[in-house]
């Protein structure tokens, strides 16, 4: 995983990998090579497994806790960077980094929870974030527009149109499965060589102890949180293993640009998704020792 980003990070900065480039990357992950692999995933599951009360709870408990922290550790500052924290720490990758990963480590069941998670998690905090920046930096935002994005987002609409399948209680036909098992393993490579080529090291110095706090919150605390969370309401070591590396996932590279629609620091996000990123490769590696 980390030498597919330092590998996108390195051809973007020598110009092999292009802004036009890494955007055209990025679109095949997201509308092609991410939601086959959750259709994969997700079409032969038992829905009723999958859509549990306690993941929507366990989803709600560690969103909830995390922004209530990063709250109470950003209570200071200007406006513009304090509400790119707020949303950053808790605002994470779980489409190009999170499901992949999970994928690639725990199995095509875990992948199938995740994608769930998924799902359940982005009808959150895009909202959320929309309206943390919006309030704090008196920002002017169109929010049809910006929940119609959710509402026709791939990945979601890959995600319901797998469920509906998986409701059939039917096999997907051999042909297809072949083809989504093609597109699925390339999902985790594209997406991590697109992540790579997003980032901007970028900002270094104007705020390294808030932006200190963000990683730790993020790749650290929320992880953490998910595994309390998930393990007090007594869901199985898979649902939960997943549950972490989900959480655990950094900062979405989306939030940078939230942060410069909305009247966000735009440097700082543009740090934090590089920082989260790093961070987030080690944190993984060691928990992922331990369970895959």
């Amino acid at each position: 995983m980390f030498a597919l980003v330092v590998v996108g990070f390195l051809a973007r900065r020598r110009g092999v990998l292009t802004e036009a480039r890494n955007e055209r990357l990025g679109q095949l992950a997201f509308y092609v090579l991410l939601p086959a692999l959750i259709f994969a995933s997700t079409a032969e599951e038992d829905v009723a497994a999958l859509l549990s009360a306690e993941l929507v709870v366990g989803m709600l408990l560690v969103l909830g806790a995390v922004l209530a922290l990063a709250w109470v550790a950003n209570r200071r500052g200007v406006d513009d960077r304090r509400s790119v924290a707020l949303v950053q720490s808790y605002h994470g990758n779980l489409g190009y980094f999170g499901v992949p990963v999970v994928a690639a480590t725990l199995g095509s069941t875990a992948a199938a929870t995740a994608s769930v998670l998924l799902g359940l998690t982005v009808l959150v905090q895009i909202p959320l974030t929309i309206v943390v920046l919006v309030s704090i930096n008196d920002a002017e935002a169109a929010f049809g527009a910006e929940f119609r994005s959710v509402a026709t987002n791939p990945i979601l609409l890959s995600l319901a149109a797998s469920l509906a399948f998986a409701s059939l209680d039917r096999p997907i036909p051999g042909v297809v499965d072949v083809g989504l098992g093609w597109l699925s393993a390339f999902a985790l490579p594209v997406a991590l060589l697109a992540v790579g080529g997003s980032l901007r090291a970028t900002g270094y110095g104007e705020s390294v102890g808030r932006t200190g706090r963000v990683v730790a919150l993020k790749v650290l605390v929320m992880p953490v949180l998910a595994w309390v969370a998930f393990g007090a309401l007594g869901v199985d070591a898979l649902v939960r293993h997943t549950a972490v590396v989900m959480f655990g996932a950094p900062t979405a590279v989306s939030t940078y640009v939230y942060a410069t629609e909305l009247g966000g620091d735009a440097t700082f996000a543009s740090l934090n998704v590089f920082a989260t990123t790093v961070a987030a490769l080690g944190t993984l590696f060691v928990f992922l020792q331990f369970v895959a």
